[in-house]
């Protein structure tokens, strides 16, 4: 193989969509209303080996939680929370989460707390956007990170000690309600819009429940006639949600990651009719000093002499052809035979999409 032929640590070229397959609808789309929720809250994280902050909020909150315990911190007394950190907890709550379940937490210091590991979060109210709690937070942390300093000021960490999880760390306390029973339909969200996918999807779904049962809204959403009992609207998901399509095949794009040399061409990416010249010019530069003594006891200095040598070597240009609706191998083959480098293969794709020569999305990451 050409030494100069898309070298795999420089250039990756891949094929997207290959032969379309199809997929269950499960997999394409999501139920309007059936989502997560954000939760966040605010507390304190206890028992940190000397690790805790010194900000002026984390001895505030101390107090307020001593005060609901009946003690009084008098003013002025310093309470040196050398092993509490004040951190903001934050989880997802899942569609259908009933009070009693437990869902995973993360916490992260907003202190200067140099290390949460150790560490045991306090109870902590978890709310939503509408200001209500819906779950509350306790646990040991599982800190992935670490760090250690030493006396002269070196420091060294490995991830990030000042971020930690507990699993099954919240108890839900609120159900968010659901508009999943709601209506006289269920509406289907494709998570990549494409008007020949949905309406692949309506006739997928009305071949299988009968006509008119589906109905497309535009490009992203699909409504279809449902029961109205819970139970029977369960069963009915189930069958819908199991259905295969196929899907349409993707728009024709071409991905370029500037800085990796990274380039993806999709399968439907086509070039018109072009020429293309490849040439390199490369200007090699050594310098070699030399060194000139004086003879002995002459009473000279040392002197360094430039010794500069400039070679230019050119190689021959060539040229390439793409003839009408090139398609990617014969992309692929033209460029090989050329033996353009990744960074030349960018400047070609960036001069056909100026050119109008190439028939797809030209995208620069």
């Amino acid at each position: 193989m050409n030494r100069r032929q898309f070298p795999l640590m420089g250039l990756l070229l891949m094929l997207i969509a290959g032969a379309v397959q199809a997929d269950r609808i499960k997999d394409m789309a999501r139920v309007d209303g059936v989502r997560s929720n954000q939760l966040i809250g605010y507390g304190l994280v206890v028992g940190l080996d000397g690790s805790g902050d010194s900000a002026s909020f984390t001895d505030q909150t101390f107090r307020n939680m001593m005060d609901q315990f009946g003690i009084t911190i008098p003013e002025g007394v310093n309470p040196n929370l050398a092993n509490v950190a004040a951190v903001t907890v934050h989880a997802e709550l899942p569609a259908f989460a009933k009070p009693g379940q437990e869902i995973d937490i993360t916490v992260s210091s907003i202190g200067n707390a140099d290390s949460l590991r150790g560490g045991s979060l306090l109870m902590t109210p978890l709310k939503g956007a509408d200001g209500q709690i819906y779950a509350m937070a306790q646990g040991s942390l599982v800190v992935g990170g670490f760090g250690a300093s030493g006396a002269d000021g070196s420091r060294i960490s490995v991830n990030v000690p000042s971020v930690g999880r507990i699993p099954n760390g919240a108890s839900i306390e609120r159900e968010v309600i659901s508009p999943f029973t709601e209506g006289d339909t269920i509406t289907f969200n494709l998570l990549r819009s494409d008007f020949t996918t949905a309406r692949r999807m309506v006739d997928v779904i009305n071949d299988t429940l009968g006509s008119n049962m589906a109905y497309a809204h535009d490009a992203t959403s699909i409504s279809v006639k449902a029961p109205r009992d819970p139970s029977q609207r369960v069963s009915f998901l189930s069958i819908l949600e199991n259905l295969e399509v196929n899907p349409a095949e993707d728009a024709a794009k071409v991905v370029i990651n500037s800085r990796t040399g990274t380039i993806v061409v999709g399968q439907s990416v086509k070039v018109s009719p072009a020429a293309v010249t490849h040439g390199n010019l490369t200007v090699t530069i050594a310098e070699n000093p030399q060194a000139v003594q004086p003879n002995p006891f002459a009473g000279g200095e040392t002197v360094i002499t430039p010794d500069t040598q400039i070679t230019i070597t050119e190689e021959p240009a060539r040229m390439f052809k793409f003839g009408p609706a090139v398609t990617l191998n014969e992309i692929v083959q033209a460029v090989n035979q050329v033996g353009a480098a990744p960074g030349d293969v960018m400047a070609v794709l960036e001069a056909l999409k100026q050119a109008g020569a190439l028939r797809a999305e030209l995208i620069v990451i």
